[in-house]
């Protein structure tokens, strides 16, 4: 027994290194990146990558060296990483300016923590290859031990936005890390111990009792290259299904940590309870219930916002994936075959991975990826309506009619897209989508009593997939593109209105009306002259001496038109096809008609860009530096401040737009200024009534100001929206190896 307990010990601990450093690293290259979703997408397609070479290397080596010779091999693997750590991001890396910086990230991630990662990542096959090899009374049966793999996964992730992050800067994580990496190193030599004073091995029996409410038939078959397809199969959906729907969640809401951890723990829970000795509810239950959450969630895209849909999309992301896991836990082979069914699984994930990492952003020009998963997981799960485990083969005999419908299905829907954007088809996506979610529910009872599957798929799938497009009569479409910074779109509505969107956030807004000329290069929405940002240029000097304005941030240009005799501005933007669009006239004429030329574009990320700026070189700083909902974090740390006094005039302000429906970014500003000495004030527009709006385009918003001293800012305070929120007993200020979302959230 005690050998059982050192095998679940070791595989627990080496799941939760190879899950906390996750997020670690993440966060340590999310700031030379802007802090986009993308990043995460693309640092879980890499450790996906590295968990296949660690599983072909498990695999592989097993079964050309043996069980007792590799643990040899595997004890000098593990200990090599020993003179990379404690991990960090390695000097002199810097991302590359105006193109796609993916394949560089895949590079930091490769020297920075690629080598400990892939020593680790061998574990839990290898472990459970061991066990299996030892005299314990479960060797028989090792796959148990993947549920104490995926729950210390599960709990180190969720572990480290609740506890870890909140309490240890990145630097302290990292040595934590460190020491729990050799204290796996040691635990791992006490299991090879185990296995070399075990007997001689024996192949494992091919014998395998499931207790599970699945047959274990598939347990003794043969290994065909069907079921290794349908092990892919299985794997590659819920993957893909993660990475979408975190996307999602991060462009909706904010690209935190936090929300990237949850649809991965999710994930992992899945893991846990599919592979556990005993099931806790019957597939067929599994089954039913995924085709009313996903139902549900159709039937409420429309009606609710991204922050009350989050369970929702959680929740059919879990149940579908418990399907597919259910369905690879009922099939896996006698544990003479465990690291290449690990080998396998691993394969659909990375497939999973590089579809939504690599694939869809050069591919769609919107998150598509997510709604085709989901579709891709509807058909699937038809086929499990039974108990059956069904082949590749006689899957796509079965359903090589469906398969042509849904071929002939996608393009039907891109054509009518495109429809869309050329103002052909004038019809809200809205009044589809309902009508879809109408139509679904008698399609629920057919799914269950007809057995006609193939259209609840294919009906979800039209929904989902028409949801990133929101149009209303008369509003048409001029561009969409998408590039690793996320999605742009822009529209002209029947009023003239000229629309920049990134993700579901309103990036600009200029008057192209033709009969009303003076509107042209008036600043609308969250930059009007009657707003907040009106208020910050007109205390921002500009007489005969000349003053300079920096902007992080371009956006459609709306800010430039603050224009003034000897004012010169330097925007920062990370983001190329930001520029391409606010240089087109064809899209926005605010850099072309109404700036004269009295501005210069640095293109990268703006709080390294600005670094390079000559010191006390701004009268004025302002900060827009969305990403979709929310200013990227690394902008908003007791180092980047430190960093924009030196290059502020004495007398300047810093200027920060935090408008955000879910983060309350007042209080970390607040804080950050009462650790720097300097006077904080906000100012805001809480609400604006549908006649103003009609007649301004003046919109919500709320501003933040940073000062050096309080006369800096004496004029704003004399304004009935600024007021000062200088904190009486300031919070633990953030800084580039620490802060805490959990504190400002709005619950």
């Amino acid at each position: 027994m005690g050998s059982l307990w050192i095998f679940a010990l070791t595989i627990f601990l080496s799941a939760t290194l190879l899950f906390s450093v996750q997020p670690m690293f993440g966060k340590m290259a999310l700031p030379l990146l802007g802090g986009n979703p993308s990043v995460w997408n693309t640092c879980m397609f890499f450790f996906q990558a590295v968990l296949l070479a660690g599983y072909g290397y498990a695999h592989l080596t097993t079964r050309f060296l043996g069980t007792r010779r590799q643990a040899a091999l595997h004890l000098v693997v593990i200990s090599l990483p020993f003179f990379l750590l404690p991990i960090a991001v390695p000097e002199g890396w810097v991302p590359p300016e105006g193109t796609n910086p993916v394949f560089w990230l895949l590079g930091l991630l490769t020297v920075g923590v690629g080598a400990p990662f892939f020593a680790i990542s061998a574990t839990n096959p290898l472990l459970q290859q061991w066990f299996s090899r030892t005299s314990h009374r479960s060797a028989n049966d090792p796959y148990f031990l993947y549920g104490s793999s995926n729950l210390g996964s599960m709990l180190a992730l969720l572990s480290y936005p609740i506890l870890v992050e909140p309490l240890l800067r990145l630097q302290q994580q990292s040595f934590v890390w460190a020491s729990g990496y050799g204290a796996l190193t040691l635990l791992i030599a006490v299991c090879a111990v185990m296995l070399w004073r075990s007997p001689k091995e024996q192949p494992a029996s091919l014998d395998v009792k499931l207790d599970r409410d699945s047959t274990s038939e598939a347990a003794s078959s043969e290994v065909t290259n069907a079921r290794r397809w349908r092990w892919i199969a299985l794997s590659f959906v819920p993957s893909s299904w993660m990475l979408g729907v975190t996307t999602t969640l991060t462009t909706d809401i904010a690209p935190i940590p936090l929300l990237w951890i949850l649809p991965l723990a999710l994930y992992l829970l899945t893991f846990v309870l599919a592979f556990a000795r005993r099931s806790i509810a019957p597939h067929v239950l599994w089954v039913k219930l995924f085709a009313y959450v996903m139902i549900g969630l159709v039937a409420s895209l429309m009606f609710i916002s991204a922050w009350q849909l989050m369970p929702l999309h959680l929740a059919a992301f879990f149940v579908g994936s418990m399907v597919c896991h259910n369905k690879l836990a009922s099939d896996r082979p006698a544990a003479t075959h465990l690291t290449e069914f690990y080998f396998w699984m691993s394969l659909g994930g990375v497939f999973g991975g590089m579809f939504n990492a690599l694939i869809a952003p050069a591919v769609f020009p919107c998150v598509l990826e997510y709604p085709l998963t989901m579709g891709a997981a509807c058909l699937l799960c038809s086929t499990f309506v039974d108990d059956r485990v069904v082949s590749v083969k006689s899957f796509f005999n079965s359903r090589r009619f469906d398969i042509v419908l849904l071929i002939v299905f996608v393009g039907v829907v891109y054509v009518a897209m495109d429809l869309t954007k050329k103002n052909v088809l004038l019809i809200s996506s809205s009044v589809v989508i309902v009508w879809v979610a109408v139509c679904a529910t008698p399609l629920l009872f057919i799914f269950y009593y007809l057995n006609k599957t193939r259209w609840f798929g294919f009906v979800l799938c039209a929904a989902m997939l028409l949801s990133p497009f929101e149009i209303s009569p008369g509003e048409k479409w001029l561009f969409m593109g998408r590039d690793f910074f996320g999605v742009h779109r822009v529209t002209e509505d029947s009023e003239h209105l000229r629309w920049l969107w990134h993700g579901t956030t309103v990036h600009g807004l200029q008057s192209r009306d033709a009969n009303k000329p003076s509107l042209n290069c008036e600043p609308l929405t969250y930059y009007h002259r009657n707003g907040p940002l009106g208020d910050i240029f007109q205390i921002c000097p500009a007489g005969e001496s000349e003053s300079r304005v920096a902007i992080v941030g371009l956006g459609a240009g709306a800010a430039l038109c603050y224009r003034a005799p000897h004012r010169k501005f330097t925007v920062y933007e990370i983001d190329p096809v930001v520029v391409r669009l606010a240089e087109d006239p064809e899209y926005f004429t605010y850099l072309d008609r109404c700036v004269s030329g009295d501005y210069e574009i640095i293109l990268g990320d703006g709080r390294l860009k600005l670094a390079e700026a000559p010191a006390s070189e701004y009268d004025l700083i302002v900060f827009d530096a969305f990403s979709s909902d929310a200013i990227p974090m690394h902008m908003l740390t007791r180092e980047a401040i430190a960093a924009y006094l030196e290059k502020l005039k004495q007398g300047g302000i810093i200027a920060f737009h935090i408008s955000n429906k879910h983060l309350d970014l007042s209080h970390v500003l607040a804080d950050l200024a009462a650790d720097a000495g300097l006077v904080c004030c906000r100012g805001t527009i809480i609400s604006v009534p549908d006649e103003e709006w009609k007649a301004t385009r003046l919109t919500v918003s709320t501003w933040c100001v940073l000062a050096r001293d309080e006369s800096d800012v004496k004029r704003l305070l004399t304004r009935a929206r600024w007021k000062d929120i200088s904190p009486d007993e300031p919070g633990r200020p953030w800084t580039d190896d620490f802060s805490n979302l959990i504190r400002i959230l709005r619950w």
